[in-house]
């Protein structure tokens, strides 16, 4: 647990969209790629070969190749292009714009935030993340669901569900509620934030579903649910959910995750690099929407805080090379042991 997923699933394996992929190239992919039918010598796949090839990663889900364009920032486009169309057209009209809202450095002052990639800021990232899920509910393309996280057919309160609960789509406000409030309760931290919009849009692609007013809460607490026990060193158990949600049971917590791991092909790994895209793309996403990262002054506790944080991240990537290194010392000592004759007594 923690901030290492243990379990991986191969590129041989991970889902792939079909209308994205010609077959001939895939063909040729999983063909350099087979094990070696020669029984006289082993024959151990190195990484690289397990690779997708950078033309199949672009049209690959992004959720699983780092280099394949998010998709909510992709869906965000056209409102932002119609925001600066308006911002441009008001600034023109307008003799005196105001006062300027952003901080910019100068010699004296190096204005930065507190949010780094190993450290996201949280209040920011969950405003990100829900934004993000706003831009997919608002630009999705039809109304794909599943009975699973239909709200109407497994509801997370007791009180009615209005008869519109399936065309009203919900503003940004109240999904950043929802999920500041499951964020708050549980101590869940920014990074599972991240992880949670990882599985939404994996979850999206696989199954090919549509997150709409339906079922987007449903599927926010499922992909929140399986990132707290996959990101976090303390998981919250589903009934800890229960206590947060009232009138949810356990066996409807039980069967939603199970539903929700089956429809990921039980693919829970995020490599770093996935990692660091969807932070970045986040941060494009709040420029790009006026959603800042708050601004400090750039003093001497603040400076020695900042080299703290990367000694200590420079510690952790020390040692998780020398245990890969030490993996791969295991591993070439277990193809000798494979290679070496038998000894009949």
């Amino acid at each position: 647990m923690g901030n290492t997923v243990s379990c991986c699933v191969s590129p041989e394996s991970s889902p792939k969209l079909p209308s994205r992929q010609p077959a001939e190239r895939l063909e040729e992919f999983q063909t350099s790629t087979d094990v070696s039918d020669d029984n006289t010598v082993p024959y151990l796949q190195h990484i690289s070969d397990r690779e997708v090839p950078d033309e199949l990663a672009l049209e690959s889900n992004p959720s699983d190749h780092a280099r394949a364009s998010t998709i909510f920032l992709s869906k965000s486009q056209t409102d932002v292009r119609d925001k600066r169309k308006s911002n441009h057209i008001n600034h023109i009209s307008h003799v005196s714009p105001g006062p300027l809202s952003k901080k910019y450095s100068s010699c004296s002052t190096i204005f930065i935030d507190d949010s780094t990639v190993s450290q996201p800021n949280l209040k920011s990232t969950i405003k990100c993340v829900t934004l993000a899920i706003y831009y997919h509910i608002k630009n999705r393309d039809s109304d794909r669901s599943l009975d699973i996280f239909d709200e109407k057919l497994h509801p997370l309160s007791r009180e009615p569900v209005p008869d519109d609960y399936s065309r009203v789509d919900p503003e940004h406000k109240l999904i950043y509620r929802f999920v500041r409030t499951l964020f708050s309760a549980a101590q869940l931290t920014a990074e599972c934030a991240i992880v949670t919009l990882v599985y939404l849009e994996r979850l999206l692609t696989y199954a090919e579903l549509d997150i709409c007013p339906a079922n987007w809460k449903r599927i926010v607490l499922g992909a929140i649910l399986l990132a707290s026990k996959v990101w976090d060193d303390q998981a919250v158990w589903n009934v800890d959910y229960c206590q947060i949600l009232k009138d949810i049971t356990v066996e409807d917590m039980n069967e939603m995750e199970r539903h929700f791991l089956e429809l990921l092909q039980f693919n829970i790994n995020v490599p770093a690099s996935v990692y660091a895209k969807y932070y970045f793309d986040l941060r494009q996403l709040a420029d790009d929407n006026n959603l800042s990262f708050p601004l400090e002054p750039l003093n001497n506790q603040r400076a020695q805080k900042l080299e703290a944080i990367s000694r200590l991240c420079e510690d952790k990537y020390k040692d998780l090379s020398r245990a890969a290194m030490r993996r791969s010392f295991s591993a070439d000592n277990l193809i000798g042991i494979r290679r070496s004759n038998a000894v009949l007594s």
